[in-house]
C-alpha cells in the first residue's frame, strides 16, 4: 500500500517509458504492452514475448509520483476486489528504528501508512479481517503478532494516531470503519461478514451502526495483539485475561522516553535562566557564582525531572494519592528529605529549602504530564487536576527561587 510523501524516485517502480519515446507498431493480444502506447520492454528484449512470461511487470495503479511503497510490502495479491498489497509479518531494522524514534517522540505526527486493505500470508474467503489504525507502530505490532496467520488487515485513517487515543479523539470510529469497508470492496474478499476490532477501539465504535451501514458484524478482539493467535484459534472467543488491561512496570517504563523529550523545550528555557540567576549576588553579578550556583541549580532541576518522569512511573501504584501531581510532589519531597543530612550543613537553610521546593515542584509537573500515557485518568480529570496543580507548582518554584537568590547575599 502507498502513502503520500515527498517525491522519491528511488522508492518507486520506474515509469514505463519516457515521454520522448515513439509508440511501437501495433502488437497482437499476446504482447504485454497495450497497442499504441509506449512499451515498457527494454531495448534488448525480444520483439515478442510469450504470454506466460510477459516482458514487463504488471502496472501498479497506486505507484504514482509523490507516493512510495513501504519496505514491508512484499508483493501484490490479485483479488476480485482488485490488487491488494501483501505485507510481511517480520519486523526488520527499519521498523525497529522507527519504533525507537516514536518512543522518543521524533516525528510522531508523520508516522502513518496509507489506509486500506492489506493481506498477510495467503488469505482467502474464510480468512479473518482485523481492523487497525494507520499509525505505523500499531500496524507493525499487529502484523508481527500475525506471523503464520492468513488474514486481511483493514487499516482505517486515524490521522496517524494509535487505536486507543484515536478512539478517544473520535478518529477511530464507526463512520471511518464503514467508509473503509465500502472503499475496499471487502464483501468481495471474504465470504463471512465479521470484523475483528481492537477492544481498546471500542469507545469510538457503535457495533450496531457498523452492521446497519455496511453489513459487517463487529467482534472485539483481545487487549493485546500477542493474544490474537489464541483468540483466533478459540473461534474468536476471548478469555477474561485477554480482556484485562494491565499497566506493568515495563509498560510504564517504555513510555518514559517521550515524557523526557517533552521536557526538552522547557529545559532550553530553564537552563540559561538558572545560570543567569546563579550569578546574582552582592557583587551584582559574578560569572564564577553563575557557574557554581547555576550548576547546582541545574542538578536540582534534573533531579526533579528524573524523579517525576522516571521514578514516579516505576513506583506509581505504591505512591499515595490519586492525582499524579500529588504523587510527583510526594516522591520529590521524600527524595529530597532523605538526602537532607548530606547537604543541609553545606548549603544552609535557605538553599536547602529552595532545593526541596524546587525538586517537589519539578517532579510534580513531570509526573502530572505522565497522565496522558496511563490507563488511570480521563481527559476531564486531567484538566481538573491541571487547574489545581499548576498554580501551586508555580508558587513553589517562585518561593524556591526567592530562597535561592536570598541565600547568595
Amino acid at each position: 500500500m502507498t502513502e503520500p510523501t515527498a517525491p522519491d524516485t528511488d522508492a518507486r517502480q520506474p515509469s514505463c517509458c519516457s515521454a520522448s519515446e515513439e509508440p511501437p507498431p501495433a502488437q497482437d493480444s499476446s504482447s504485454c504492452c497495450p497497442p499504441a502506447k509506449p512499451s515498457c520492454c527494454p531495448a534488448e528484449a525480444p520483439a515478442e514475448a510469450p504470454a506466460e512470461a510477459p516482458c514487463c511487470p504488471p502496472k501498479i495503479d497506486d505507484d504514482r509520483p509523490g507516493y512510495r511503497i513501504w519496505p514491508f510490502v512484499t508483493g501484490w495479491l490479485e483479488t476480485s476486489a482488485g490488487r491488494v498489497p501483501s505485507v510481511k509479518a517480520a519486523i526488520d531494522w527499519n521498523d525497529r528504528l522507527g519504533r525507537w524514534q516514536m518512543r522518543w517522540g521524533f516525528g510522531r505526527d508523520r508516522y502513518s501508512i496509507a489506509p486500506g486493505i492489506y493481506a498477510i500470508g495467503s488469505p482467502g474467503l474464510d480468512s479473518p479481517v482485523l481492523v487497525s489504525a494507520n499509525y505505523k507502530m500499531s500496524f507493525d505490532v499487529l502484523r508481527q503478532a500475525l506471523q503464520g496467520v492468513d488474514a486481511w488487515i483493514l487499516v482505517i485513517d486515524t490521522r496517524g494516531i494509535n487505536v486507543w487515543c484515536a478512539a478517544g479523539k473520535g478518529t477511530f470510529g464507526t463512520a471511518e470503519i464503514v467508509k473503509r469497508v465500502k472503499n475496499s470492496a471487502l464483501e468481495k474478499l471474504v465470504s463471512h461478514r465479521t470484523l475483528i476490532v481492537p477492544q481498546l477501539g471500542a469507545p469510538g465504535v457503535a457495533a450496531h451502526e457498523v452492521r446497519q451501514q455496511c453489513g459487517f458484524k463487529v467482534v472485539y478482539g483481545p487487549i493485546r495483539a500477542g493474544d490474537l493467535k489464541a483468540f483466533l484459534a478459540a473461534g474468536q472467543q476471548a478469555t477474561a485475561e485477554m480482556r484485562r488491561v494491565t499497566f506493568s512496570i515495563m509498560d510504564r517504563l517504555v513510555l518514559t522516553p517521550v515524557e523526557l523529550r517533552s521536557m526538552l523545550k522547557p529545559s532550553l528555557w530553564a537552563i540559561p535562566i538558572l545560570f543567569a540567576l546563579g550569578g546574582v549576588g552582592p557583587q551584582i553579578f559574578s560569572f564564577g557564582q553563575s557557574t557554581t550556583r547555576g550548576g547546582a541549580a541545574l542538578l536540582v532541576y534534573l533531579a526533579g525531572l528524573l524523579i517525576g518522569a522516571v521514578c514516579v512511573p516505576i513506583v506509581l501504584p505504591w505512591v499515595p494519592g490519586r492525582a499524579f501531581s500529588i504523587k510527583g510532589a510526594l516522591a520529590g519531597g521524600l527524595a529530597s528529605l532523605a538526602a537532607l543530612p548530606l547537604y543541609l550543613g553545606q548549603t544552609g537553610l535557605l538553599n536547602a529549602l529552595a532545593l526541596i521546593l524546587g525538586i517537589m515542584a519539578t517532579a510534580s509537573y513531570c509526573a502530572m504530564n505522565f497522565t496522558g500515557s496511563t490507563t488511570f485518568t480521563s481527559p476531564s480529570g486531567v484538566e481538573k487536576e491541571m487547574k489545581r496543580a499548576i498554580p501551586l507548582q508555580i508558587s513553589s518554584l517562585a518561593v524556591a527561587g526567592a530562597c535561592w537568590i536570598a541565600a547568595a547575599f
